[in-house]
């Protein structure tokens, strides 16, 4: 398991999180720290060395709660 980045806002029902490099793909499945299942990678966008990752939120994910958190990919 490997960090993802993290929640700095939300946007038109999308996470924007904030990459800690470059490993994150479109696809991905996205977590919380719990191991439950937040969303989907649908866009990696942004400086190369540290790219900005939208994450479309699952239908029971409270979106604007998780902003400043941490998640994470397996």
């Amino acid at each position: 398991m490997y960090r993802v980045g993290s929640v700095v806002r939300t946007a038109q029902g999308l996470l924007i999180l904030r990459s800690e490099d470059d490993n994150a793909e479109i696809g991905t499945m996205v977590l919380n720290d719990s191991l439950e299942t937040v969303g989907r990678v649908v866009d990696v966008f942004g400086p190369v060395d540290r790219p900005y990752v939208a994450v479309t939120p699952e239908n029971s994910v409270h979106a604007p709660a998780l902003v400043g958190s941490a998640l994470y990919a397996r």
